[in-house]
């Protein structure tokens, strides 16, 4: 059995191995070896069909391309059939091989290296006659460089071709003689400039001066036949040399842009083209002068005769741009329109490039470009000069010049285009973005060492201030530029970017911005100076002591923050409705630099809130509250006999199940609201997220709250943003106010509800907010009692309904049962008295008495507070009565109390429920402005509503349940109640 089991493994192993070499076998079959051409050597040739090195035949060599085969020098083609090639050596009488290969020849000169006929300077090569047949001797023929002739070789040297016209106008030869001089392939006479130059680009960022084959063979000779012979484009090179330096200047008068100023100063007597007076006839223009300092005069002297409109018959929101285009040869090409990727290197679909050039709509596109695909791409820069079209009229179409700030121009060796003072710029006009050109050392054919990208493209709109018709001055075009050394291509990247800004001049809305925040920061210190000092009344203190700064300054920062909250939800209300209602413009949007005074502000008045909500919610856990119960004992009516005789009827005792169960209803109602936090959250995202309101916070002039995803959509606006949110989220919560106000008249008010249940329940309710302040819930009942069963419970609310009883107001004929309480400093004494043993047990442990029961001690402060409160209440106490009286308007208005309660106590009628303050409830206006800056704040930092609204939410529920433990925990140690009844 096992010798069986074995022998079926071996067999299954063999299959295995088989099947695998078989599979590594089929694989295999499809593979070849990776060759290339530079691995064939000399006498093999790189088969492009084979993909595959093969051998050359005998009397052969490689090609220069590596891809044929060629005859070895000395031999001549007999046939050539594309795919292989026949050679013979030629015989020794005619050792020369004809230029085309193919037949052997006598040589009149010389014999050079490739095996081929060879004449001298200013001679062509002769070897057949004028109908082709082939002479026995080639024949150097002399082209005659006299007059009239004037000829020469051509490049090839096969022909004589008339001399270039600087030879003749120089010599009246073909030869440039002394004194001239020979450069790029042209004769000058002896002028004015150089003929040392500077060879050499110099790119800054990397600290290195790289030595441009272009330069050192065109740089003096487009000089001087810009100079000599007025050349067009010799001048258009020299210029664009010029623009390869990054237009800089210095005392060096043979570099590129010393040159380009020599000439320009030279020619001053030409005249100017367009009646430009920095256009020189017959150069490029390059400059807005011969110094720095002409920044503001060419910016801000003159607006564009056509004003942009956003809205209306007169729509006006085309940005037309309009680009000469020149070689690097100083060719021109041709006129091109701006847009459609030729300024923007980012690749992108046609509809959202075209965004960039409608007015008011901030683009901005950024990407990653690889360097080797610039360098396949870009093998000869273009220039650029930018024009802005402007349509006056049907057919009247005029240019305007758009200048250039290139902030890697140096002046003198200062980046002066860097300094943040206009004044100090120096403006240029023609544009390069990517430059392979300079960098090349050995030749115009080898690898640019350096290269220059402009990696940053910005075009700025400013508005004309004050303008009512939507002027602007003419636009400003700033580039950056990035150098970088070629290394290895393939893994260099460049970030580049393009750009479109508009604005404004923002100096008036920060001076009433300003004035506005300090006008209402001083309301605010007096407003805080009124309520420190009615806090200070409250506690019975006329000491201004530490605590009272600190009080100071706890609720100034709550008052600075209403001031900050209101200038910042105007000012981003007062931008949503001017920047995208406005028909001709006449504001345009701070920019993101320009925002950041606000995001300060926002910062600012959200920490102060912060800083108010925190006091607010220590102040609602550290209220005194005390629960007292009016209901006494009844006696019996069963009697009972014990022994022979007769006993006196026992009193019932009083429950304390209604005590516990205002306590529970009190605990409820900590922290109910008048808004719903959940449906504002859901509220507020669905109008910003669903419906789209939020694209009404994009940087452009459209109010649609729709996009589609085919257009381009630019970036918020955060001070729209921020107006946006907070408006809709303080609608949202003014909405749910009114219905508040709706549903509590007619379906459900807890807080009144809490009233009438103390009533019932025959509670009145003691709440101490401050020392000597704080409110009185009046709930005796005006039946005497409530410990009672259901029927005389129902029997007792009809008689009330009925009008049968008394009402339950604290004075008689009166239905007031909540008061502001102004307490004398002897009542508060008394209180604190009997609540002092409760309270040393919950100090230091050598203050507490080991023997004393808690139980017992919690029982006694409680049924001993009871009976003070309402011996307090029945006016049993004469040193310790009070008052009922109103309040005056102004003491509602500020809420601060002029009398000092002396003597008596005083009550103070309170129709509006006042008591809520300790309760959030009676806070909502600074729960409501906690939120709503929360909210937008996460925002502001996100950028996304429904992170905002998702930890907006997680904030409330966390605040309120501390709100709810820690208020459960105050409770039970106020009011004696265990907490073990509170639910």
């Amino acid at each position: 059995m096992a010798t069986g089991t074995l022998h079926s493994q071996l067999v299954f192993g063999c299959f295995l191995v088989l099947l695998l070499k078989s599979n590594l076998h089929t694989c295999e079959q499809f593979s070849i070896a990776f060759s290339k051409p530079s691995d064939c050597g000399v006498g093999g040739y790189f088969d492009i069909s084979s993909l595959s090195c093969a051998k050359c035949g005998a009397d052969q060599i490689s090609g220069k391309s590596g891809l044929n085969c060629e005859c070895q020098t000395g031999f001549k083609v007999l046939t050539n059939n594309g795919a292989s090639i026949t050679c013979q050596k030629c015989p020794v009488s005619k050792p020369g091989v004809t230029q085309d290969g193919y037949e052997c020849i006598r040589c009149s000169g010389s014999v050079g290296e490739d095996g081929k006929c060879e004449c001298p300077t200013g001679s062509i090569l002769v070897e057949r006659n004028v109908n082709g047949t082939l002479l026995e001797e080639a024949v150097c023929e002399a082209c005659n460089g006299t007059v009239p002739a004037l000829s020469a070789p051509d490049a090839k040297g096969s022909r004589c071709v008339r001399c270039q016209d600087s030879f003749i106008s120089m010599s009246q030869s073909c030869m440039c003689g002394s004194p001239n001089i020979l450069a790029g392939g042209m004769c000058f006479a002896s002028s004015s400039l150089p003929t040392s130059v500077v060879p050499t680009v110099s790119f800054a960022q990397l600290g290195l001066a790289v030595p441009s084959v272009w330069f050192s063979g065109f740089l003096y000779s487009s000089a001087a036949a810009c100079l000599s012979f007025t050349n067009l484009t010799a001048c258009q090179t020299l210029g664009n040399m010029c623009v390869l330096n990054m237009h800089s200047m210095s005392t060096i008068i043979n570099d590129a842009c010393g040159l380009y100023n020599t000439i320009y100063r030279a020619t001053a007597a030409q005249g100017n083209n367009q009646n430009i007076p920095y256009w020189r006839i017959n150069m490029p223009w390059l400059y807005y002068g011969d110094q720095p300092g002409l920044a503001s005069r060419v910016l801000q002297s003159e607006p564009l005769p056509v004003g942009f409109s956003f809205k209306g018959t007169n729509k006006n929101t085309n940005i037309e741009l309009l680009a000469a285009v020149y070689t690097a040869q100083g060719e021109f090409i041709r006129w091109e329109s701006v847009g459609g990727g030729n300024l923007q290197l980012c690749p992108d679909t046609l509809i959202r490039e075209q965004a960039a050039y409608i007015f008011g709509t901030a683009y901005k596109q950024n990407c990653v470009l690889s360097v080797s695909d610039l360098l396949a791409g870009q093998s000869e820069p273009l220039f650029y000069d930018i024009f802005l079209v402007q349509q006056k009229a049907q057919g009247d179409r005029r240019l305007l010049a758009v200048p250039i700030l290139n902030l890697n121009l140096q002046f003198n060796g200062q980046f002066v285009n860097q300094a943040t003072n206009m004044n100090s710029w120096y403006l240029t006009r023609r544009l390069v973005l990517i430059d392979t050109l300079s960098g090349r050392e050995k030749s115009l054919s080898s690898t640019p060492r350096v290269i220059r990208i402009a990696s940053n493209l910005k075009i700025r709109f400013q508005l004309v201030p004050n303008t009512q018709k939507g002027a602007v001055y003419p636009p400003l075009m700033t580039v950056s530029y990035s150098d970088i050394l070629i290394t290895d291509p393939a893994k260099q990247t460049v970030t580049v970017s393009f750009s479109v800004e508009y604005e404004m001049d923002q100096n008036e809305a920060r001076v009433k911005t300003d004035i506005a925040l300090g006008v209402l920061g001083g309301v605010a210190v007096v407003y805080s100076l009124l309520k420190t000092a009615s806090w200070k009344r409250r506690i019975a203190s006329p000491l201004i002591d530490f605590p009272t700064i600190l009080k100071f300054l706890l609720i100034y920062a709550g008052d600075l923050a209403n001031v900050f909250f209101i200038i910042t939800v105007g000012t981003g209300l007062y931008w949503l409705i001017f920047y995208k209602a406005q028909q001709f413009v006449s504001v345009l949007l701070p920019l993101p630099s320009q925002e950041e005074r606000f995001v300060t502000y926002v910062g600012c008045a959200f920490a102060l809130k912060a800083v108010h909500f925190l006091h607010k919610l220590l102040v609602q856990l550290s209220v005194d509250i005390f629960f007292i119960d009016w209901e006494r004992p009844r006696s019996k009516t069963s009697k009972f006999v014990e022994g022979s005789g007769e006993g006196k009827p026992p009193a019932a005792p009083v429950s304390i199940w209604r005590t516990y169960f205002v306590a529970n209803e009190w605990n409820e109602i900590q922290t109910i609201r008048k808004i719903s936090p959940t449906f504002q959250i859901m509220a507020i995202l669905f109008f910003l997220e669903v419906v789209g309101f939020s694209s009404l916070a994009l940087r452009d002039n459209s109010s649609e709250l729709r996009r589609s995803d085919e257009v381009y959509t630019p970036a918020y606006s955060r001070i729209l943003r921020y107006g946006l949110a907070s408006v809709m989220w303080l609608c949202i919560g003014f909405i749910q106010l009114i219905f508040s106000v709706f549903h509590e008249r007619f379906v459900e008010d807890k807080i009144r509800q809490f009233v009438d249940l103390c009533s019932i329940s025959n509670i009145s309710v003691l709440l101490l907010s401050h020392r000597c302040f704080g409110y009185y819930i009046h709930g005796r009942s005006v039946h005497g009692h409530a410990d009672t069963n259901m029927e005389e419970m129902n029997s007792n609310l009809k008689r009330e309904a009925e009008n049968l009883c008394g009402q339950r107001g604290l004075l008689p004929n009166s239905d007031v049962q909540t008061f502001q309480i102004s307490i004398t400093s002897r009542l508060r004494a008394q209180y604190d008295r009997i609540l002092e043993p409760l309270t040393r047990r919950n100090g230091p442990s050598r203050l507490v008495d080991a023997s004393a029961n808690p139980f017992e001690q919690s029982t006694k402060a409680y049924h001993t507070m009871n009976r003070f409160l309402g011996s307090v209440i029945d006016h049993a106490h004469r040193e310790m009565d009070y008052i009922v009286k109103d309040k005056l308007l102004f003491e509602r208005l500020i809420g601060m109390e002029f009398i000092e309660p002396m003597d008596k106590s005083i009550f103070y009628n309170d129709d509006s429920y006042a008591f809520a303050d300790v309760l959030f409830y009676g806070n909502e206006s600074t729960l409501l402005i906690f939120d709503t800056l929360f909210f937008c704040v996460v925002d502001l930092g996100s950028q996304n509503f429904v992170l905002a609204a998702v930890l907006t939410y997680l904030q409330q529920l966390i605040f309120r349940l501390i709100r709810n433990g820690l208020g459960r925990r105050n409770l039970v140690i106020k009011t004696l109640v265990d907490k073990r009844f509170l639910i």
